[in-house]
């Protein structure tokens, strides 16, 4: 049984003890995050991707200057659903369109990386931010093809369908924290809008605490004919992007291969699911990305920001990176038809209650550390952060994949576990808003540092 990242404070401590425990109960509901969930509607994502189909083809090369079809257009239609939804809110959304020219092996010549974002400052603490991604631009089998029709109904128009619908939901409600919505452009070329929002975010001092891309979440049928609508693939980096060779030593030797902040927001999401989705839950896979596959996560995780990607549980190849055709019967193409909207609301649900619920949370401790060398105890120690009413210290065995056991410890810096010896186990620290909003946990030292200075520009 997995320990829920959301408990009330409520929650009784389990007993301490040296082997192994319960794990605590799962978490109860909050009425907040449950209304979110309800509120996200496969209509709106199946408007969002008719529409983008609708601009033939989305390549980075092609037509920026048509209103109706190119990659100017489409960009210029997301930019005006958020206005829109803007408009809804009473102004709460601030647009951005950073721009840079780029060239590289897959843009022979200068050619603007647009990215659209939308900005919903926090209340509290609005330099901490939860940032939801995906990319308007799409292609064919030929990378260069910037004329041929490119639906891309599901690589991404399944990811910006999801990044508009959070900001539909979301915008609605008022967060401590910043929540920033991005449309994405140039992924296919080579990741050039991911670089652009890192760059965005390095130059704005963003304190990004999660970044979600999603990238291909709308299928559920695979090449192979097998159908799975009930999970959805997280991928997360085992060990940080910008790890020092210092840290790596101190990792290796203490661990921390499976605990980088993305991976404890990976397990914090998987939480999530089992919490407030029926019949729908996370399958976490201990990679950055796909096998030998990017996506716009990647710069981000250069930057040194946590990062995931979203992406279907089982993918469809003839429906990806494909010319339109039937080809011995078989369909080809990214299209309409191919994508299970319910499924698709679900991901989404997801990721909007994953918003909600970092951003009524406390940020991470900061500066956890552990110390119990030749002892029979272990103390863990970390430094307070704004708006924590409580902290809950967390351990696992080291080969377990989830936090197992746990101690809500009020509003303290250290406790000491007796009898919890330090060499078998995993610690970690999470902090507990008033009202029982719950952080991811962070592990102790460089390796689990959620809050860490931003990589300088161009770093991998």
């Amino acid at each position: 049984m997995r320990i829920s990242t959301l408990l009330v404070l409520a929650l009784a401590a389990v007993p301490l003890c040296s082997g192994a425990q319960a794990p605590a109960p799962p978490a109860a509901a909050m009425p907040l995050l449950t209304s979110i969930g309800d509120d996200v509607r496969a209509d709106e994502l199946r408007a969002t991707i008719s529409k983008l189909v609708g601009f033939g083809t989305r390549h980075t090369l092609s037509d920026t200057q048509s209103n109706k079809r190119g990659i100017g257009a489409a960009r210029r239609w997301a930019k005006s659903r958020f206005e829109e939804i803007g408009r809804q809110c009473h102004g709460c959304l601030q647009i951005e369109t950073p721009e840079q020219s780029a060239t590289g092996e897959r843009i022979p010549k200068p050619a603007a990386i647009v990215d659209v974002l939308a900005i919903q400052r926090g209340t509290g603490e609005p330099e901490r931010v939860i940032v939801i991604s995906g990319h308007i631009d799409s292609r064919v089998r030929d990378v260069m093809d910037a004329k041929s029709d490119a639906p891309g109904a599901d690589d991404d128009g399944s990811g910006t369908a999801a990044v508009l619908e959070a900001a539909r939901v979301l915008s609605k409600h008022k967060f401590d924290a910043t929540l920033v919505y991005a449309v994405l452009s140039g992924e296919e070329q080579g990741l050039y809008g991911g670089k652009l929002l890192a760059q965005y975010a390095r130059d704005h001092h963003w304190r990004v605490e999660a970044a979600l891309n999603n990238d291909i979440v709308g299928n559920t049928l695979g090449t192979n004919g097998i159908k799975d609508a009930t999970h959805v693939r997280v991928f997360s980096e085992g060990t940080r992007s910008t790890e020092t060779p210092e840290e790596a030593t101190r990792r290796r030797y203490n661990g921390g291969e499976v605990d980088s902040p993305s991976r404890n927001l990976a397990r914090f999401i998987s939480g999530l699911a089992d919490t407030y989705l029926k019949a729908f839950s996370v399958r976490m896979v201990y990679r950055t990305d796909r096998y030998s596959r990017g996506g716009d996560q990647v710069p981000m995780l250069a930057a040194g920001y946590p990062a995931v990607r979203f992406t279907e549980a089982i993918e469809n190849y003839t429906r990806e990176h494909e010319d339109v055709r039937i080809e011995n019967g078989v369909h080809y193409g990214d299209v309409l038809d191919a994508v299970d909207f319910a499924y698709l609301a679900q991901v989404v649900r997801l990721n909007a209650i994953t918003m909600a619920a970092l951003a009524m949370a406390p940020a991470p401790p900061a500066q956890v550390k552990i110390e119990g060398a030749v002892s029979m105890d272990t103390t863990v120690s970390w430094s307070a952060v704004p708006n924590a009413a409580s902290y809950r210290v967390s351990w696992r065995d080291t080969t377990a994949p989830f936090w197992s056991n746990s101690k809500l410890v009020g509003d303290a810096t250290s406790l000491l576990l007796k009898d919890v010896n330090i060499d078998d186990w995993f610690f970690g620290v999470s902090s507990v808003s008033k009202d029982g909003y719950e952080s991811p946990v962070e592990f102790p030292g460089a390796a689990g540092a959620f809050n860490v200075a931003p990589a300088v520009a161009n770093e991998k």
